[in-house]
């Protein structure tokens, strides 16, 4: 028998901090830019019920860990549930499975904050929010943890839910956290733009985006999800998490392509190359500089290994009894 950790989401909700979460994802990034391995999202859709299967892997030997989500959304549920199984790098032992659920808004601010903080201007003071839900609020968590915002201004199509958001921050943050009535008003200025909607169309005009800033796109996981506009994909430093998950399905990539706005060598480098110093980042000031974060299990395995190791430390969680292949293939 193999004994494994089972946490709970509610047992890991607070069991790190953004910042602690940032330096595992940067650990985790680092890792598969210089031996790590991952590749992009398998997704299996059905309809009907309407529905679909995920799922993402990463080997990150520097980190020690290996796994990957699972996660089924829609069907007859109208939920969705995420399974994380955890392996040992090094002995390839299956040693926690967690319920995901918690963290996932967290580990992908924690994506956003470590691009922001290779590839965004140094000085940054101003950053601007395009979306106003859990993700918008994990991007901002964490990405005040490594720029020092004076002012954040956030829009999201309802008027409530984005005053509420700039609430909420304005308590948390030092900086003066503002509800606009535009994205454009958003973006005036802006050294820093987060979008983190669903949008299908583009939810800012290129023409509105300041020149020098840095922009984090987290809701292009799909080839017709075009957040933000082609035209600036193409006048940027276009950087993604993974190189073949921007040909797979970042969609406003692949409508600058489609279009003939970029060729295939218009992608920079991938995260990891940028983090473990095998590629620059931005070069000067005036350079507009894109992150296209879909997703992976990169910050996926790199948060849950800092989350188990302090479960652990704290004793959290129960074991449960795997039954490894050599005793339950032989029945022996």
């Amino acid at each position: 028998m193999t004994d494994v950790l089972f946490l709970r989401s509610d047992e890991l909700a607070d069991l790190a901090t953004p910042s602690d979460y940032v330096e595992a994802v940067r650990a985790g990034y680092e890792s598969h830019g210089n031996e790590g391995s991952a590749e992009p999202r398998t997704k299996l859709a059905a309809e009907d019920p309407p529905g679909m299967c995920t799922g993402y892997l990463a080997v990150l030997p520097e980190v020690g860990a290996m796994g990957g989500y699972t996660y089924a959304a829609g069907f007859g549920d109208e939920d969705v549930h995420f399974v994380l199984p955890l392996f040992d790098a090094e002995s390839g032992r299956l040693v926690a499975l967690l319920d995901g659920a918690s963290m996932n808004p967290f580990k992908t601010g924690a994506t956003g904050a470590v691009a922001v903080d290779a590839l965004a201007r140094a000085d940054a003071t101003t950053c601007a929010v395009v979306g106003s839900g859990a993700q918008a609020r994990g991007q901002l968590r964490a990405t005040a943890t490594v720029r020092e915002f004076e002012r954040v201004r956030v829009f999201s199509p309802t008027a409530e839910n984005r005053r509420a958001f700039a609430e909420e921050f304005d308590a948390r943050l030092d900086a003066d956290v503002t509800a606009v009535d535009s994205a454009a008003d958003a973006l005036d200025g802006a050294d820093v733009v987060v979008t983190a909607t669903r949008a299908e169309r583009p939810v800012f005009e290129d023409a509105d985006l300041p020149d020098g800033a840095h922009v984090t796109a987290m809701g292009q996981y799909d080839r017709d999800k075009r957040e933000i506009p082609p035209a600036t994909v193409a006048r940027s430093t276009y950087v993604p998490d993974l190189r073949a998950r921007a040909f797979q399905d970042a969609g406003a990539f692949l409508a600058a392509r489609e279009t003939g706005l970029v060729d295939d060598g218009h992608v920079h480098a991938e995260l990891g190359e940028v983090v473990a110093g095998h590629r620059p980042g931005r070069t000067d000031d005036p350079e507009v500089t894109v992150f296209d974060s879909g997703g992976t299990g990169i910050e996926t395995v790199a948060a849950a290994w800092s989350l188990y190791e302090r479960a652990e430390e704290r004793g959290l969680g129960r074991t449960i009894e795997f039954l490894p292949g050599s005793e339950a293939l032989t029945g022996e």
